[in-house]
């Protein structure tokens, strides 16, 4: 398997990762009574274009073109950032797994030279 094989198969994970986060909290909102309506709509709208965001950032490190390398860069440095909080905050089920995935993503993503 290629770089670009991995550094697409990491993005198409994380891209599907945040579109079922994203469709989980919207029916944990529809099954819970308390809900703010404004702050839940930005966040599914978050996670449906950040979802489809890193999907086309796969796609373009698939095709081995070079447009999807500066979004996947950012997603997994603010990934990064993510994953560090939780680690201040001792919720490491949940930095160990984005760490997991982002390192690798964002070394690929940095590293990997157009063709």
């Amino acid at each position: 398997m290629n770089r670009h094989a991995i550094a697409a198969t990491l993005l198409y994970l994380e891209g599907g990762a945040v579109l079922a986060l994203g469709i989980w909290l919207g029916v944990l909102a529809l099954t819970h009574e308390s809900k703010e309506m404004a702050p839940l709509i930005g966040v599914l709208i978050f996670s449906l274009l950040g979802g489809l965001g890193l999907i086309a950032c796969a796609r373009s490190f698939s095709q081995k073109k070079n447009f999807g390398r500066a979004p996947a860069v950012l997603a997994n440095l603010i990934a990064l950032g993510v994953a560090y909080y939780q680690v201040e905050a001792q919720f490491w089920i949940g930095a160990v797994p984005i760490a997991v995935i982002a390192i690798p993503t964002l070394y690929l993503a940095l590293t990997i030279t157009p063709e």
